[in-house]
């Protein structure tokens, strides 16, 4: 079985839908469900004997200990962390408290049970941690995709944070030994998306009449990342990734914001016909330290594993949007915080398991 951190949260609940739907592997899933932690997500699973819920912090060392232990993970793909940039720049405490001093506890814990395998446990064991390009810093119109080489350069407490996890891991396994690898992702979009985030943003505040806010001039730059095919390059490096390695996973789907706004109102404006969507576009204050550009070569994992990205920015966009209109009661849990209360209705009899 494997063990998965922040399985809750938007990437990490479509990577556990995708694990259960592509094999029989059991997984358990530990999240502490904080504000973008949403357990509804993963109800299609709730009862499958496959899958294990835990409600818990990766930063209490003794359940941590307790987990590994009992389920003997065959590897671990760390999810969880805090990632909005805007919530970072107002109170970036818990960015430290979560990205560097929880992730620390994880993965000094691992480490000490790893030790402490037989040797067959110890070679077969996999540390998967997932980050973010954001790392590397801002591009110019001009500079190159980032590469598994580019030096890090974070510029606001998220991605400063992120950078201080990537460095651990790197360390455990050249201190420890500890078996470890990384991913690197562009900016993801999909479904069950946390409505904080630009792309579902814009299509609740579409679908409700409101302004699409825009920073700046909404000429930033993104590589945008279908969140399936992000789950897809997971699974190739955990299952064939060179342990001690990073490898960067984006769509090559370079877009400005603005555009991305755009095409998000024409696909409503097909849709939902009998609204001017592209009326709401409101252009607001920018972001302070807003990186200008990120772009991401996949050259490694493409040679080395064989990932492809499946679907375009046209296509994945479309199922996102799509998604988003047929979950209308998934949009009034999490914009009510109804969905805050699943864990009090689901499991109130006998607990999380």
């Amino acid at each position: 079985m494997i063990l998965v951190t922040g399985g809750a949260g938007f990437i990490g609940a479509n990577f556990i839908l995708d694990w259960l739907a592509s094999g029989d592997e059991p997984v358990v899933n530990l999240d502490k469900l904080t504000y973008a932690g949403n357990a509804a997500n993963l109800a299609a699973v709730e009862r499958d004997p496959r899958y294990v819920f835990v409600h818990g912090d990766m930063g209490e060392r003794a359940l941590v200990t307790s987990l590994l232990a009992q389920h003997r993970p065959r590897a671990i793909v760390n999810f969880a962390a805090e990632s909005h940039v805007d919530r970072s720049i107002r109170g970036p405490a818990a960015f430290i408290d979560t990205n560097v001093v929880a992730t620390f506890t994880l993965i000094d814990a691992v480490k000490e049970w790893w030790r402490g395998e037989d040797a067959a446990t110890r070679e077969a064991f996999r540390f998967l941690h997932v980050s973010t390009d954001e790392v590397y810093g801002s591009l110019g119109p001009d500079d190159p995709p980032f590469s598994e080489v580019t030096p890090y350069a974070p510029n606001s407490p998220y991605s400063a944070s992120k950078a201080a996890s990537d460095h651990l891991v790197r360390a455990y396994h050249h201190t420890y030994g500890l078996p470890t690898l990384t991913t690197n992702c562009s900016n993801n979009y999909g479904p069950r998306q946390f409505p904080e985030k630009l792309i579902p943003l814009m299509i609740v505040n579409a679908t409700a009449g409101k302004p699409l806010p825009v920073y700046g001039d909404g000429a930033n730059v993104r590589d945008w990342l279908y969140v399936g095919d992000h789950c897809a390059a997971i699974r190739a490096v955990l299952a064939r990734g060179r342990v001690g390695e990073t490898y960067n996973v984006g769509g090559s789907e370079e877009m400005t914001n603005l555009a991305v706004v755009r095409a998000i109102c024409a696909l409503l404006a097909e849709a939902k016909p009998g609204r001017d969507y592209d009326a709401l576009v409101t252009f607001v204050a920018d972001r302070p330290g807003h990186d200008r550009r990120y772009a991401i070569d996949s050259a490694k994992i493409r040679r080395e594993l064989g990932w492809e990205p499946a679907e375009t920015f046209a296509s994945g966009m479309r199922k996102t949007v799509r998604w988003y209109l047929d979950n209308a009661p998934w949009i009034a849990d999490v914009t009510s915080g109804d969905y805050r209360h699943w864990i009090e209705r689901h499991y109130a009899a006998g607990g999380a398991r």
